[in-house]
């Protein structure tokens, strides 16, 4: 009974991890970047992208700094004009397209 109990926990965490990762999106970050940032910033997703490595990313959105991070890199940008609903997309796509990630956007 115990072994089982344990299958079903692990089962649930492992669909817990995928569910809140599968919820973020890289394509949909590059349609929010290209909408409502590009402009802002002065240049595409793929610049924006290859300010950092994955590593840098990954460790400016752990620190829960990536909104800070945005605004830093696009000065045009201010707080009012991100909703932080757009964040988790946008972050994806800066990983997904980071300076070592070889990965090249179509923005």
């Amino acid at each position: 009974m115990t072994k089982l109990l344990k299958v079903a926990l692990a089962g649930a965490l492992i669909l817990g991890v995928a569910s809140t990762t599968a919820s973020a999106d890289a394509v949909k970050g590059q349609k929010l970047f290209i909408k409502k940032f590009k402009k802002a910033c002065g240049f595409n997703g793929a610049k924006f992208a290859s300010k950092h490595s994955q590593a840098e990313w990954e460790a400016i959105n752990a620190e829960g700094k990536f909104k800070e991070e945005l605004m830093k890199i696009c000065p045009e940008v201010k707080e009012g004009d991100i909703k932080d609903k757009w964040l988790p997309h946008i972050y994806d796509f800066s990983y997904e397209y980071a300076n070592d990630s070889g990965n090249v956007p179509s923005c």
